[in-house]
């Protein structure tokens, strides 16, 4: 398996951890009877439930336009170290990216958020070259 490909799958898996610390913080704030009810009414979380799902859906965002990059390096043939160092950047950025939005450090989860999509573009970049 190439290093982005390997990137890829801890970063999915990062995201299923994500679900998990959402969920559990959504359900200590909603309550259990409505976490596993029908949820016909809308409850709107807050703090860092709230947080912790707006970084999740931020994930599932940047995870396409990476899984793209990922896909079409690999399918070309096109790793090299830089594409690997790209990957492994996205992956640390995501990594970090969770904690500094559920604690609301700014502006350090913006600079997080750019290492990872810069990392995308230049993979998507390099394959074009």
């Amino acid at each position: 398996m190439t290093p982005e490909l390997t990137a890829l799958t801890l970063a999915a898996l990062l995201q299923v951890l994500q679900f998990v610390a959402y969920s559990i913080a959504a359900q200590r704030q909603v309550g259990p009877r409505y976490a596993l009810g029908p949820r016909d009414e809308p409850r709107v979380l807050t703090g860092v439930a709230a947080r912790l799902q707006r970084a999740m859906t931020n994930h599932f965002e940047g995870l396409a336009l990476f899984t793209i990059a990922v896909t079409v390096i690999t399918v070309s043939e096109q790793s090299t170290p830089v594409t690997a160092a790209c990957g492994w950047a996205y992956l640390g950025a995501r990594i970090l990216y969770v904690p500094a939005y559920a604690f609301g450090l700014t502006p350090w989860r913006s600079y997080i958020w750019i290492v990872g999509l810069l990392a995308t573009v230049v993979m998507l970049v390099a394959a074009l070259l």
